[in-house]
């Protein structure tokens, strides 16, 4: 089947997503720098979190340009990967509400864990469903970034208990390490 409408529906969602995460941030009570300034922490888990889902949206963008179609399977480990993003303004909201607190911090972890356990689950059923010589099979091959970056979080999940700032640390880490799209697709459709 046609990939189109999936494409459609996920970037509809992503952008509510987004939507939802900047409603959650509230207007400082007061005209004073000192006012503005008490929103720090809400406003750079906003940013980190825009960030996330703006690394999510842009590799599943390129990932299904490199698809020639999707199945059954694509749509359903699609919803997966959807439902752990619709996540992320929750988790975003109770850590910028409770920036010190071990739980919110380590809670959020899980959510990117598992928001990457499911890119990877969408990934191979993209795979699976497109010919074995087809771009996306070929520019993927062994994925190191996704499984360092479940390492990374599954670590900062324990770590939030002991340390806040170092596990804020390891997810700033994996942004970083996303923040530029997987140029081996954008390669493999060059050639």
């Amino acid at each position: 089947m046609g990939k189109n409408r999936l494409e459609a529906f996920s970037d509809g969602v992503i952008a509510i997503i987004i939507t939802i995460m900047v409603l959650e941030l509230k207007v400082p009570h007061g005209a004073s720098l000192a006012a503005l300034v008490e929103l720090t922490p809400v406003f750079l888990g906003y940013v980190l979190s825009f960030v996330y889902v703006g690394i999510y949206w842009n590799n599943h963008h390129h990932m299904l340009h490199a698809s020639a179609r999707v199945n059954g399977n694509v749509l359903w480990a699609n919803l997966h990967l959807l439902f752990w993003l619709s996540l992320i303004p929750f988790t975003t909201t109770w850590v910028g509400e409770n920036v010190m607190a071990p739980l919110p911090v380590a809670l959020y972890g899980v959510v990117l864990s598992f928001a990457a356990v499911a890119y990877y689950i969408l990934e191979k059923c993209l795979i699976s469903c497109n010919p074995s010589d087809h771009i996306l099979a070929n520019a993927v091959g062994k994925e190191y970034k996704g499984a360092v970056s479940v390492v990374l979080y599954l670590l900062a999940i324990p770590l939030a208990y002991v340390h806040v700032y170092a596990a804020y640390a390891l997810y700033i880490i994996c942004a970083g390490v996303w923040f530029l799209p997987d140029r081996r697709i954008e390669a493999q459709m060059r050639s």
